[in-house]
């Protein structure tokens, strides 16, 4: 993956945010591009702009990750519109801000199945093409799958689980030339803030961080291509993602003080 002209990448989650900046950022180095997400309209715009760089290397499929048949369809459109797939970017995700005293367990399940399930479907059908190709999966997971962030319960168990299913199918693979990747941002500049469910599973509607301080997509983009490129495991561009792993192995207590402090300070805290 060291060359990414004319390699095939899908990206779930590609209608905006760390999706739409992987989808960019491939293409402009010479890969086709499937974008995956359930806001037809955007992702074919997206599409329609990248081709217009350079015709025929992006192609847009509305697919909602939750939706088994749906991530059976999207693989098999690729694999049938480019002939191979050499890259999988799980990175479709929904977050949450509620205490679970107070949640509704609806909320839960409902990310389980968008962070977790929805990576599982589209890796189970893509995986037969990606051990041809010995390509790559990639699941975009976050410092809640290192540790437990309160007011995000469901978020962090999704996370754990991707954690833990991707560490087996890497295992699993280990002589078959897989490469399996998991990405731990911090908090990254996106729009999942405004989409996260509160307790009785609306919409958030509004970041209550601050959003200008935080990593771009773009420069995650870069991150992940890089651990690509050089077939990392494991791919932690933030202080967070690189310092709770050892500090929870030394600390745990001050770890979980650390982010309850960290989260309590948040405005309307849930905490």
């Amino acid at each position: 993956m060291n060359n990414l002209n004319n390699k095939v990448i899908i990206i779930t989650g590609a209608s905006s945010g760390i999706g739409l900046a992987c989808a960019e950022a491939f293409h402009n180095r010479g890969a086709k591009v499937a974008l995956a997400a359930r806001s037809a309209d955007v992702i074919k715009a997206v599409a329609d702009k990248l081709n217009g760089k350079t015709a025929g290397r992006a192609i847009a499929i509305p697919t909602d990750v939750a939706v088994e048949e749906d991530c059976k369809q999207l693989i098999q459109t690729v694999r049938n519109g480019f002939g191979r797939i050499d890259a999988l970017i799980n990175n479709a995700g929904l977050s949450m801000r509620a205490n679970f005293a107070e949640v509704n367990l609806e909320v839960l399940k409902r990310l389980m199945e968008v962070n977790f399930w929805g990576a599982v479907y589209c890796t189970k059908y893509a995986l037969p093409y990606l051990l041809e190709s010995k390509g790559s999966v990639v699941a975009v997971s976050s410092v809640a799958g290192l540790h437990g962030m309160p007011g995000r319960t469901g978020y962090s168990a999704s996370k754990y689980a991707l954690q833990g299913f991707m560490d087996t199918v890497r295992i699993e693979n280990l002589k078959k030339n897989l490469h399996v990747m998991v990405v731990v941002p911090g908090f990254v500049a996106t729009n999942i803030r405004l989409t996260a469910l509160v307790a009785d599973g609306s919409a958030q509607g509004e970041s209550p961080r601050k959003e200008e301080k935080m990593m771009s997509p773009e420069k995650l983009a870069e991150h992940i291509i890089r651990g690509l490129e050089k077939r990392r495991r494991r791919v932690a561009p933030s202080f967070e993602g690189r310092l709770t792993p050892v500090l929870k192995l030394l600390w745990p207590n001050l770890v979980d003080r650390l982010f309850y402090n960290h989260l309590k300070r948040e405005p309307n805290a849930p905490l």
